[in-house]
């Protein structure tokens, strides 16, 4: 069976807030390599309490330039976006949408991390609204969620600032940090967004203009 490749990849989305130019990219194998590991390095303890890990032990293993590939593999099949945000051209994070279903569903979740530095300036929920707009836009679908962890303050600011809808707790539903956890879910259709986008919602509920 021939495999349907994505018209929705690579792409990259750009937008102006406070002052900073934020690109969500694709990861580049090469190019990224140092920045991205030294990020990762220098985040470790401010992301590990909230990072993905494998229910399987050992699990599977790939280093940065394998991640790319795959990640990028997954994209061209429409079933990811894997962007890298990128903050007044410095690597500060990713942002995926995953999951992604086509169909009757129409659907796909959002998770992200980004840097400590770049923390409490609002970054994180500009880039989730400018990918909520391509999801709803260039992707067509109906439907984005988030989830998480009800302990996890930061993230749940990030879905506050947007005006995303709780759905309801799901028991154990992610294995995160070496553990099953419970998590929130937040939502968005399409039909919560008549007549602005989200980045506009965004900057209405933040105070500010476009």
């Amino acid at each position: 069976m021939a495999t349907i490749r994505s018209q929705w990849w690579p792409t990259a989305i750009a937008g102006d807030w406070r002052g900073s130019r934020i690109l969500l990219r694709p990861l580049r194998a090469r190019a990224d390599k140092r920045e991205f590991l030294d990020l990762r390095l220098a985040n470790a303890a401010w992301t590990r309490p909230w990072d993905s890990t494998s229910p399987v032990a050992g699990g599977v293993s790939m280093n940065f330039a394998q991640l790319v590939r795959f990640q990028d593999r997954e994209a061209h099949d429409g079933r990811l976006l894997p962007f890298a945000i990128d903050v007044d051209g410095a690597l500060a994070g990713q942002m995926h949408l995953f999951g992604i279903s086509r169909g009757a569903l129409l659907s796909g979740s959002a998770g992200y991390w980004i840097g400590e530095r770049y923390a409490g300036r609002s970054i994180t929920p500009y880039a989730l609204a400018m990918l909520i707009d391509h999801a709803f836009g260039a992707v067509r679908l109906h439907r984005v969620e988030v989830n998480i962890r009800p302990d996890n303050e930061p993230s749940l600011r990030v879905v506050e600032k947007l005006g995303l809808r709780e759905e309801g707790l799901r028991k154990r539903y992610l294995h995160i940090n070496g553990a099953w956890h419970d998590h929130l879910t937040f939502a968005v259709t399409s039909e919560e967004l008549p007549s602005e986008t989200m980045v506009a919602r965004f900057r209405r509920l933040m105070g500010e203009s476009e």
